[in-house]
């Protein structure tokens, strides 16, 4: 678990509910149901329009790796690749076809499955390439409906206060109707920033960093995947490989 995410969004609570209270509010005062309507439908209201059903749904899939990011061992991964460098330096390319049909991993598998086919190192990287890039591509596309989503959100925001200046202006006659109105508007435009600037784009920018970092495990093993087709040292692989360490 990403107890870092846990913590901050634990943060963003304690930090407005507490500078509430010492300005002397309740948090019951921070509570509006049609505020809330407003910025929340709104603002998903947006994120449907603009983005397409696949990435959607992508994206919501990935919303877990902010306090579950998945597992990525580069370290581990390096230790993997040396490994199959070892066994085709040993028993020659044929050997890895074992290794191949175990991989759990089905980039690793792909690159292990074109070592033992005796394919081009040129072909090996013209075909991994493509998965990463796919791949990296998509899963940023997802991320990014997080940002939109918390670009959307302020603006929406700004719409649930005019709409509660409205209501307040349409109800001068009637002081007992002013409250309310005023509450809406102030209110919607705290939901509208807090949820952009506190969850929205911070989710944004961590799952584009997880997303980097998978594609950074995949370049390694396409560069390892690589220097095997080439033949090259166990010793000298590792040495490389080493260089996309944190």
């Amino acid at each position: 678990m990403d107890v870092l995410s846990l913590i901050g969004v634990i943060l963003a609570f304690v930090a407005i509910l507490g500078g509430n209270y010492l300005e002397g509010g309740s948090a019951s005062a921070l509570l509006n149901g049609p505020a809330a309507l407003i910025v929340l439908g709104g603002t998903l209201a947006a994120s449907f329009v603009q983005t397409p059903v696949l990435v959607f749904k992508r994206g919501l899939a990935m919303l877990r790796w902010v306090f579950f990011p998945p597992h990525v061992d580069l370290a581990g991964g390096i230790n993997r690749v040396v490994g199959w460098a070892m066994t085709a330096r040993k028993d020659g390319l044929l050997g890895l076809e074992s290794v191949a049909d175990s991989e759990p991993d089905p980039y690793a598998r792909k690159g292990l499955q074109l070592l033992v086919d005796g394919a081009e190192p040129e072909t090996i990287r013209s075909v991994l390439e493509v998965d990463l890039y796919t791949q990296e591509s998509s899963d940023l596309q997802a991320a990014k409906l997080y940002e939109s989503m918390g670009g959307y959100a302020p603006t929406i925001g700004i719409i649930g206060a005019v709409m509660g200046l409205i209501h307040v202006m349409g109800n001068l006659a009637d002081p007992g109707m002013l409250g309310s109105g005023i509450a809406v508007a102030f209110v919607a435009t705290i939901y509208g920033v807090s949820f952009a600037n506190l969850f929205l784009i911070p989710v944004g920018n961590k799952l584009k960093a997880v997303v980097l970092r998978q594609s950074r495990y995949r370049e390694m093993l396409l560069e390892g995947i690589l220097s095997i087709a080439e033949g090259e040292n166990p010793r000298s692989i590792e040495l490389k490989l080493q260089g996309f360490m944190d």
